[in-house]
């Protein structure tokens, strides 16, 4: 019991971090370019996961877990971090956070498309009502339409599902943290190479929310949000805590108003409470 009641505060832990992702990020913005801010965050992870990696002495991953880290990297190290930095100049973080309702749902997706799962028939009617339920939304913005910014945040959230499913399956190996660890070591080359191409004219114009943006995101977003979100895996169970991360949307929604003062309308509200109903039913049958 008290096992499991440890993986649930840890995994709790880890939503509530991961929550205030995209609102992050939208400060960072003011600040930092999407290109310098996906780069930044992730060289700053990197050589916090390469100094945890060293201090702990953890084992190198084999030659076959190479292909499986990389995608892991292109998910969730470069791919999700800079489609949302795009997409965040195009919506608000409170417009984006609904599209956060569908990761679950992408994650298990893809676990299903990797042979990991095979779901019920009654999967798909939740598959495709959370879907619709969030098409139906962003193209009933009218005043706050962004075709590309929805676009991308989709496309933010189909490349994160692939990278969870397949880090997922590597952690049952190399350990949660491990593997984030491993797969920011890998990127760091190309990310640090990129920071350097895209690093500001000047740094002296840049205000400290943009600063504690980009902070946030790259220690706890990037890195310590997966060290409390896997071992709550870990310890909790994978199926029980796994539907914490069904919570993200109401937290990020609330982080969204009561720090970036952006609105946060009843049907909004309405629609992120039927993807998570969608998600959470998908889940059931998956």
């Amino acid at each position: 019991m008290q096992a499991s009641m440890a993986g649930w505060g840890s995994g709790l832990l880890g939503v509530l971090i991961f929550s205030g992702s995209l609102p992050a990020t939208r400060v960072a913005l003011s600040g930092f370019n999407p290109m310098f801010l996906t780069s930044a965050r992730a060289v700053v992870a990197a050589l916090l996961g390469i100094a945890l990696l060293l201090v702990l002495r953890q084992a190198r991953p084999e030659r076959r877990d190479v292909i499986s880290l990389l995608i892991v990297a292109a998910g969730v190290v470069v791919g999700f971090p800079l489609l949302t930095a795009l997409a965040l100049q195009h919506v608000t973080a409170a417009h984006s956070i609904v599209f956060i309702g569908l990761l679950p749902l992408a994650t298990a997706l893809f676990g299903m498309l990797r042979g990991m799962e095979r779901p019920k028939p009654l999967f798909w009617v939740f598959s495709c009502t959370g879907s619709a339920a969030v098409g139906a939304y962003a193209l009933s913005q009218s005043a706050d339409l962004s075709l590309k910014g929805d676009l991308l945040m989709l496309a933010a959230v189909i490349v994160c599902g692939f990278g969870y499913a397949e880090g997922g399956a590597l952690s049952r190996r190399l350990g949660g943290w491990q593997v984030i660890s491993w797969a920011l070591a890998l990127s760091l080359p190309v990310m640090g190479t990129l920071a350097l191409l895209t690093w500001p004219d000047s740094l002296t114009g840049i205000e400290m929310p943009a600063w504690a943006g980009l902070g946030y995101v790259s220690i706890f977003s990037m890195l310590v949000g997966f060290i409390f979100w896997y071992r709550g895996l870990a310890i909790g169970g994978i199926a029980g805590v796994g539907q914490l991360q069904l919570l993200q949307p109401f937290f990020g929604l609330m982080l969204a108003s009561l720090l970036l003062h952006e609105p946060v309308s009843s049907t909004m509200l309405l629609v992120t409470t039927l993807v998570v109903g969608c998600v959470a039913g998908a889940k059931r049958f998956a």
